[in-house]
């Protein structure tokens, strides 16, 4: 079974379910503000799926910040 992010976090802290779902929306909040929109965009749906889903918008992710640095595909 893949694990989710708010599980992933419990488990590395030590923390609550809601302790970690608050720290998970914390950071993605600010990623959000500080991310360009097409890339803060993709960030909930990152972020929503389980970790194993989410690596093929991770690889987009990463190739559109990329993008944004002047790295030519």
């Amino acid at each position: 079974m893949s694990k989710t992010l708010v599980q992933l976090i419990q488990e590395k802290t030590g923390i609550s379910e809601d302790q970690a779902q608050g720290a998970l929306n914390t950071v993605v909040g600010f990623l959000k503000e500080k991310l360009p929109e097409p890339i803060a965009g993709q960030i909930d749906g990152l972020v929503s799926g389980d970790i194993s889903a989410a690596s093929d918008q991770l690889s987009n992710l990463t190739a559109s910040l990329g993008g944004l640095f002047g790295k030519k595909e």
